[in-house]
């Protein structure tokens, strides 16, 4: 059985449509899953839903696709947000795809006093987020935005939307308890947690809520994925 390839697009999608897609989608489609004229794949752009699609012209330079029939239409998702502290790559690389996976509709690396590391590469965590959102099926991709300070992000938060922090070692009630808004966000800290003053600052913002993940110290993917996982299936109050 020959597997169904689903492509992220940028133009946007309707039926009877000729499309382009870029050299490095070409020969993914042509080197790698060997494709070739007149085979089938399906596309989606995050607005249209997702499109039946047949491969047209392929070469090294590009190619054309050429749109059929919506074979899904655009759904709800979470408006759910994840931000971290950046950690090792490997780690880095695995929030990233497992958030995806998940339904995050925003990917915020944070820089905290305890980062492992102050060097974010937003293009390829770009790419990592996008070839997830192919492979779980989803019919849209996260942003990844640009890193912040940990500072500059609580400033910049936005109005009507919940902070959940992760924060070990202190007395908080469990995330999975938690009622919340359907917008929310999920803050998780580096190895070693946030700094004591971090933990102070963030309570006397009233958007922010401290959480426990349980009774264990969790590296900081761990938590990422556990958190996401606890938040997105939590009732929210909408």
């Amino acid at each position: 059985m020959v597997s169904i390839i689903r492509l992220h697009v940028q133009p946007r999608l309707a039926t009877g449509a000729v499309i382009g897609i870029n050299q490095a989608q070409a020969h993914y489609l042509g080197s790698v899953m060997r494709r070739r004229a007149g085979d089938g794949l399906r596309i989606f752009n995050g607005v249209d839903g997702e499109f039946e699609a047949v491969i047209g012209r392929i070469d090294r330079h590009g190619a054309e696709l050429a749109v059929g029939a919506q074979a899904r239409a655009m759904e709800a998702e979470p408006d759910c947000w994840l931000a971290f502290a950046p950690v090792k790559r490997d780690a880095t690389d695995m929030i990233v795809e497992k958030a995806t996976e998940l339904g995050v509709s925003a990917i915020c690396p944070v820089f905290t006093e305890r980062s492992q590391t102050m060097r974010v590469n937003r293009e390829r965590l770009g790419a990592i987020a996008t070839e997830a959102a192919e492979q779980c099926e989803r019919l849209s991709v996260p942003e990844v935005r640009e890193p912040v300070e940990l500072a500059r992000f609580l400033a910049a938060f936005p109005e009507g939307r919940e902070l959940f922090v992760a924060a070990e070692r202190r007395d908080a009630p469990p995330l999975a308890m938690m009622r919340h808004l359907q917008a929310s966000a999920l803050l998780v800290g580096p190895e070693g947690g946030f700094a004591p003053g971090e933990l102070d600052g963030m309570a006397r913002h009233g958007f922010v809520t401290p959480v426990s993940l349980g009774p264990r110290i969790l590296r900081a993917e761990t938590a990422a994925i556990a958190g996401l996982a606890r938040l997105l299936a939590a009732p929210d109050q909408s």
